[in-house]
Parts: structure tokens; C-alpha cells; sequence
């Protein structure tokens, strides 16, 4: 199967795990300034300094009947992105059910290199599931069936897409382009108030003493509606990085808003296990059994 994307000036073919990468903006960066800083590649699968934003995406053999796909946003505390383990071997696995895959390079909040830091990752996010839905007759996508997935901090970005898909941080948008179909959040970043926060992640995003109508926007389970999309959480009752109860809050929220969701939490694991849980038990394969349930993928 071939595509071609014009405006790009790529054509690849898909075949198999091959991959592509699609910058995700066409023309001017918004919010981008010049800098020195050049990206880098970590030894442990890590990428620092993220100024020119792409999906990665990831094709599978058989594509599921529903044609769903997915995009993944590593996480990284607003730092890094753990893009390997939190994004690549991620995107194997949906491939594996028949989802096409997509991992986002969001570019991070740095001073430096951007300008209003703390929109620049929404406005990635946002853009990216605008690009995904709008080319979603190119790839064998159905348009209504494109959920969003994150981990920790890439955790906080896909939660910030499920509550705010209807504040425009692009200015191309209606509402329908940027919701998710549905959420799986991956011991997330949820809440930017002081007593569960994850401190970097807040003094990275919005700053350590930000205004309150910041903490607010930007702590997602304050913003939680009937309109959020069907989520599913996942993480470790032993998380020393991300407390609990930022999923706990969060899950509460869903239920007061009669929103679909599933909660699970593992007595260990830490944080940052990406799909690879110490007791050998396969959250990966508890999320397939929950797309089935809610009919978002089909056997």
C-alpha cells in the first residue's frame, strides 16, 4: 500500500513495521524562536531538546475492521521524552492489534527555544490529532476512532487534549477535529496543585509559583465534563514519582461526570515501566479487552 503526501514531498511505501516520519506542521513553527540548542539522542532511549515537532508513525500487517489508530505522547517530566520505551515499543504493541500508531515529538517548554512555553505542548498535541483526523482517508483511518494515549508527563498532555479539546491552542480548529475518540493515560501527570503535583512537570510547564488561574486550567481533573472522552489508567500503588492520587482524582472526576472509565492499580511497579510491569502481567493486554468492551477495536 502506498501514500503520498504532497505538501510534504514524501511518498512511502508501507509495508510491514516500516515507519514514517511526518513533520507536523507544514510551514511556520508556531510559538518558535531561534536557539543553539540541537536535538539529542540519550543513550537510554531518551530525547532532550525537541524544536521541530513530527509524528512517528506505525503501520500494522492487518489493520482492525473499526480502523482505529492511536498517538502516543512519552513522557519525560516535560524534560525528555522517553520515546523508546514509552513510545516506539508502545506503538509495536497497537500494531500488533491492528492499530495504526502514531508517537508524537512534541516539542517541550523551554525558555530558550519557544516562546509562551506552557501552551506549546497542547498546541503539538492538539495539532497532531488535527493532522491524524484530516489525513485519516490516506491511511485506512476511521476518523471517529482515533484515541490518544500517554505516559507520565505525556500522561498530563493526553489528559490536557481530553479536557481542552475545545479550547482552540491552534487557530484552525473546530471541536470535532481535536476530541479524542477515547484516553488511556499511563501513571499520568494529572493535577498541577502544590500537595500532589509533580514538581518538575508544573515549574517545567507553568512555573513553580504560578498564577492560580494557570494551576487551574492546567490541573485536568478540575476540568473534567460529560464530553470527556472514555478513559483507561493505568499505574502502581508504589509510584514515588507521580503520586496515585493523581489517577485517583482523575478517575473520580470521570465517574461524577458519568464518563466511561476503567481504573487499574498495581500493588508495584513504580514509575516509568512503560508495558513492563516486574509481576510479568500485560496492562497492554487489559487495554485491548477494554477497547473491545467499549467497541472501539473488533476481535
Amino acid at each position: 500500500m502506498k501514500y503520498c503526501f504532497s505538501f510534504l514531498f514524501v511518498c512511502s511505501v508501507v509495508v510491514g513495521k516500516a515507519q514514517q516520519h511526518i513533520p507536523l506542521y507544514s510551514g511556520n513553527i508556531p510559538n518558535a524562536k531561534t536557539c543553539s540548542l540541537q536535538e539529542e539522542r540519550l543513550p537510554n532511549g531518551r530525547v532532550m531538546h525537541v524544536t521541530v515537532p513530527e509524528l512517528i508513525a506505525f503501520y500494522p500487517q492487518q489493520a482492525d475492521s473499526f480502523k482505529a489508530a492511536v498517538i502516543i505522547c512519552p513522557g519525560g517530566g516535560y524534560q525528555r521524552l522517553a520515546i523508546e520505551h514509552e513510545g516506539y515499543d508502545v506503538a509495536k504493541a497497537l500494531n500488533k492489534m491492528g492499530i495504526t500508531a502514531f508517537v508524537l515529538k512534541y516539542r517541550l517548554p523551554n525558555d530558550t527555544c519557544v516562546t509562551n512555553k506552557k501552551i506549546v505542548p497542547l498546541q503539538d498535541v492538539q495539532q497532531a490529532m488535527y493532522w491524524v483526523k484530516t489525513h485519516s482517508k490516506e491511511y485506512g483511518i476511521n476518523e471517529n476512532n482515533i484515541g490518544i494515549m500517554g505516559f507520565s508527563a505525556g500522561g498530563h498532555l493526553a489528559a490536557m487534549l481530553s479536557t481542552h479539546y475545545n479550547y482552540t491552542a491552534m487557530p484552525f480548529a473546530k471541536d470535532s477535529l481535536l476530541r479524542p475518540a477515547f484516553a488511556a493515560l499511563i501513571y499520568p501527570v494529572i493535577t498541577m496543585n502544590d500537595s500532589l503535583a509533580h514538581s518538575g512537570s508544573k515549574e517545567r510547564l507553568i512555573g513553580k509559583n504560578a498564577r492560580q488561574d494557570d494551576v487551574d486550567f492546567y490541573s485536568c481533573e478540575k476540568n473534567v465534563t460529560t464530553k470527556t472522552p472514555p478513559s483507561f489508567l493505568v499505574l502502581a500503588a508504589d509510584d514515588k514519582t507521580v503520586n496515585p492520587e493523581n489517577s485517583i482524582q482523575y478517575y473520580a472526576a470521570l465517574r461524577k461526570q458519568r464518563v466511561a472509565a476503567e481504573l487499574h492499580i498495581y500493588q508495584n511497579g513504580g514509575h516509568g515501566f512503560g508495558m513492563n510491569l516486574p509481576n510479568n502481567d500485560s496492562w497492554i493486554n487489559r487495554f485491548q479487552k477494554w477497547l473491545l468492551l467499549n467497541k472501539f477495536i473488533s476481535n
